[in-house]
């Protein structure tokens, strides 16, 4: 089982992923757990207050370093040894599939998230919380972050997923984009399947998934092939998406978004 314990001002928000689809059925059958500790519980004044103006002006507040560590305490206790103490900010190491797997690894993940305009910093240094990011983006909090982490590390969990190959299957999985899919019927409003899917060929079916993922990771994230160790199929593949690329803008006068090579001309994200 790995257990999630989550420090947040508002543990309603993240409390909901644990419910429903493919998450909510790991939790109910028992491979997963959270448990929310809310950092107002742990102050001591007759208001519950969990926050203070920042040393040094400015605007907003920042969580208190007392009820925040109290909470911290309460939660590390719920978990086993050798957890991972993980706090939502925005400077942190990018959230990515490997760190989820990372996670999904380990017995048990503290999330601390945080509010207004953060927490004290010596609370980092005194739990040695590693800061991790979702994007180069502001959330109002850490609480959906935490939903976030919560989600694709149980997913990577064994037996989470219906077939165990779906998530060696999903994008970064390897790296790479996963390639374009498709369901019945075969031709809708004039748009077909591709029709090397339809035919049977299993060999023809994974080179063709295996260059449209190529295509897709060219076109739309071209930083995931910087440095990735490919194999002489998939260089050769990549080479021949590359030419048809190339070929594709200069035949449009370098103009217009790019369209992944090898996806089906009808198939739109």
């Amino acid at each position: 089982m790995l257990k999630f314990a989550l420090v947040a001002l508002l543990p309603e928000l993240v409390r909901p992923v644990t419910g429903h689809g493919v998450v909510g059925r790991a939790f109910a059958r028992g491979l997963a757990a959270l448990s929310c500790h809310d950092p107002r519980e742990q102050a001591t004044d007759r208001h519950r207050t969990v926050d203070d103006r920042p040393y040094g002006g400015g605007p907003g507040m920042v969580l208190k370093y007392a009820p925040m560590a109290a909470a911290i305490r309460e939660a590390d206790a719920a978990l086993p040894a050798g957890s991972r103490r993980v706090v939502l900010a925005a400077h942190g190491r990018r959230f990515d599939q490997a760190l989820a797997a990372e996670l999904a690894a380990a017995p048990g993940v503290l999330l601390v998230a945080g509010r207004y305009e953060g927490m004290d910093e010596r609370l980092v240094d005194a739990f040695g919380l590693e800061p991790v990011s979702l994007g180069d983006y502001v959330l109002s909090g850490g609480e959906l972050a935490a939903a976030v982490i919560i989600d694709a590390c149980v997913r990577l969990l064994p037996g989470a997923l219906g077939d165990e190959d779906s998530a060696a299957q999903d994008s970064f999985a390897g790296g790479l984009l996963d390639c374009p899919h498709y369901t019945r019927p075969e031709v809708i409003e004039g748009r077909e399947v591709p029709q090397v899917l339809l035919g049977g060929d299993h060999a023809a079916v994974r080179h063709w998934r295996m260059r449209a993922s190529l295509a897709r990771t060219l076109a739309w994230r071209p930083e995931l092939l910087a440095g990735r160790t490919l194999d002489a199929e998939q260089r050769a593949l990549l080479e021949e998406v590359r030419r048809e690329a190339e070929a594709s803008r200069m035949d449009h006068g370098m103009q217009g978004p790019r369209r992944p090579a090898g996806e089906d001309d009808e198939q739109a994200d």
